[in-house]
């Protein structure tokens, strides 16, 4: 019996590829950054100024609001799969993107009323 050799070359050869691709990808990402930052204190401009820490103080709240929103999602969607002909795929995917999608919308209005 032969051993399908090209099939088995071409699975090493991809999956190296691929890695390689991400290792590449990493080190080109990592070298432009540093390249603009050098270009940045040769200039003499502040990096503090340009890379500030981003707010995460509602991070929690958003994380939160979202998982409640995904599981409020699955229980309506569970609900119009028992009580209707609805095929259950839909009515999960399309509860949970609704209910998620509408608790992001309701911390973006909470967020901005909460900044003013």
């Amino acid at each position: 019996m032969m051993i399908p050799i090209m099939g088995m070359i071409t699975g090493i050869i991809t999956t190296l590829a691929f890695f390689v691709a991400i290792v590449l990808t990493v080190k080109y990402v990592s070298a432009a950054r540093n390249k603009e930052k050098m270009a940045l204190i040769e200039k003499g401009v502040d990096i503090s100024e340009i890379y500030q820490k981003k707010d995460y103080r509602n991070a929690t709240l958003k994380s939160g609001m979202f998982l409640v929103g995904v599981a409020l999602g699955l229980f309506t969607g569970y609900f119009l799969t028992v009580l209707s002909s609805i095929n259950s795929v839909v009515s999960y995917f399309s509860m949970i993107l609704l209910f998620g999608g509408a608790s992001l919308i309701i911390f973006h209005w909470y967020n901005s009323k909460q900044a003013d």
